[in-house]
């Protein structure tokens, strides 16, 4: 007999308009908050009257009890939480009803497997320029002499956490390489949420989460927000104890999954040659590109478990 997914799909869609709600100020919508208003954010009711719906109806929805909204319901929901398009995507994600499990089930993500000889050799191929490539879980899963420099010491098989949401809030020196350490936190959640929207039966998706949770407070803080976001292309802050800050762009690609993997992204990173980034860039890029294999001690030291 077929069942569910693991998934509670009614309790996610939940919490995460419960999250969206509390992120609204009700001046940015037209609601007059009064003087002695004491919530975060908007009422029930004042949401569900944007969204043109019963509040009875939401209230259901975010009691995880009414969990297959309408086609219709979703768009006004959204046009009234004013989301962007990740996150209405992701809405639509946890409004799909559950999946049921055949005695054929697609196959569970697979653990961490390193990346084609294709992208191998992309990587490879940009020696001037750092990279690395992370799947959903945020396992770095390979990377160029530059990215595992320039990402705290990836080359040194004693070194930093391979996954980065794990490094970023349990290693307490992650703040050495990534210097706008809380964004990048906050940046981590929301992807993690947004790869549990896509893959809601990966268990190892679901370990890390809770590891997560467990050791970090402000882990289970920035969760609790319900942001969720995807890469796409921005600026990062690194230091290096050769060369100081380093201000850098970077833009992302994304490799669909396959075979049962989940997906993988590319970060490449760069700089404007004429500015002091692009030139402590060019200074970093000819010291590991002209040291011999054992770079590790170049790079590994400041972030060293």
């Amino acid at each position: 007999m077929a069942t569910e997914t693991v998934r509670d799909s009614g309790r996610e869609l939940g919490a995460f308009l419960r999250a969206r709600r509390g992120r609204l100020a009700p001046e940015s919508v037209g609601v007059d908050p009064g003087p002695r208003r004491r919530v975060r954010g908007l009422r029930r009711e004042e949401l569900a009257r944007l969204a043109g719906i019963s509040v009875d109806y939401y209230v259901r929805l975010e009691q995880g009890r009414a969990n297959q909204p309408s086609a219709e319901v979703l768009t006004a929901l959204a046009r009234a939480l004013r989301l962007n398009a990740v996150e209405r995507a992701h809405l639509d994600l946890l409004a799909r009803p559950p999946r049921p499990v055949t005695a054929e089930p697609s196959p569970a993500p697979s653990p961490p497997a390193g990346v084609s000889a294709e992208l191998r050799r992309v990587l490879d191929g940009m020696p001037g320029l750092p990279a690395v490539v992370l799947d959903e879980r945020l396992d770095l899963l390979a990377w160029n002499r530059l990215g595992g420099v320039l990402f705290g010491g990836l080359d040194d098989p004693d070194g930093r956490d391979r996954n980065q949401a794990r490094h970023l809030f349990l290693d307490r020196r992650a703040g050495t390489a990534f210097l706008d350490l809380d964004e990048r936190r906050r940046e981590s959640v929301a992807l993690l949420r947004h790869a549990v929207g896509r893959y809601p039966g990966d268990s190892r998706l679901a370990a890390l989460i809770g590891e997560l949770s467990d050791g970090s407070a402000e882990f289970r803080r920035l969760w609790a927000d319900g942001e969720v976001r995807m890469c796409g292309a921005g600026a990062k802050r690194f230091g290096h104890p050769l060369v100081g800050v380093l201000d850098l762009d970077y833009a992302t690609l994304h490799v669909p999954p396959l075979d049962g993997r989940l997906g993988q992204q590319l970060h490449v990173f760069s700089a404007d040659e004429a500015t002091p980034a692009g030139a402590a860039l060019r200074r970093l890029a000819e010291e590991v590109n002209g040291a011999p294999d054992g770079v590790r001690g170049l790079a590994g030291d400041p972030a060293r478990r």
